[in-house]
């Protein structure tokens, strides 16, 4: 359970964000500070699972073969096979519309190597390239939890920024999801929360309040 100070932040926000003829996104900010960014050792790269979901449709497109592309079939919004890879490999504007559209891909092992060759450099640059799916892995349990998972990526920037939740969960919820994000923010960096700066949460729209 989060504590009350980032609850109470987060309900500011809600309070205070204008009413808007669509459904905005609940968003937290993340300010860095005594990291050389420039050392890619240092940057945040990493998919965490929010405990009570990111409150919108997450995009997930799977590349694979077989059954395990009639069973991803079922969950993912696409799914791929090696022709839609040689294809997309000859198509770079096709390409690039797919990795804006999509939150994560997953990809059989098998035909990790072949996405590198045809789409590394679109995927790459963009931090999307796929989650290696195992032989023992199952395809359907993997799309789920994607479903549930933001992306922290700072790259070289000092600031960066993730979902953490929709205008109409609960301030609780997203609370719950914000202290999962800055636990493991604490854990991974090299200095713990002495190398966060501050922290803040808004609507889509709205303005920012300050978290930590």
């Amino acid at each position: 359970m989060a504590d009350q100070e980032i609850e109470e932040a987060v309900s500011r926000a809600l309070e205070d964000a204008p009413p808007r003829n669509f459904r905005e996104t609940v968003d937290l900010a993340i300010n860095l500070r005594d990291l050389d960014l420039n050392d890619p050792s240092n940057r945040v790269d990493e998919s965490i699972v929010l405990p009570e979901g990111t409150g919108q449709e997450t995009s997930i497109v799977v590349f694979a073969d077989g059954e395990t592309a009639v069973r991803a079939e079922e969950v993912a919004d696409d799914v791929l096979d090696g022709d839609d890879l040689a294809d997309l490999g000859d198509d770079d504007d096709a390409a690039k519309d797919l990795a804006e559209d999509t939150d994560f891909f997953i990809a059989e092992e098998a035909m990790m190597q072949d996405i590198g060759r045809y789409l590394g450099t679109v995927l790459g640059p963009r931090g999307k390239m796929p989650d290696p799916l195992g032989p023992d892995d199952d395809v359907q349990e993997v799309v789920e939890r994607l479903k549930n998972s933001v992306q922290l990526r700072s790259g070289d920037r000092r600031t960066f920024h993730t979902r953490v939740g929709a205008e109409d969960m609960s301030a609780e919820d997203i609370a719950d999801n914000i202290d999962v994000i800055l636990r493991r923010l604490h854990a991974d960096l090299e200095k713990g929360p002495l190398n966060i700066d501050n922290v803040f949460v808004k609507t889509t729209m709205g303005p920012a309040v300050e978290v930590a």
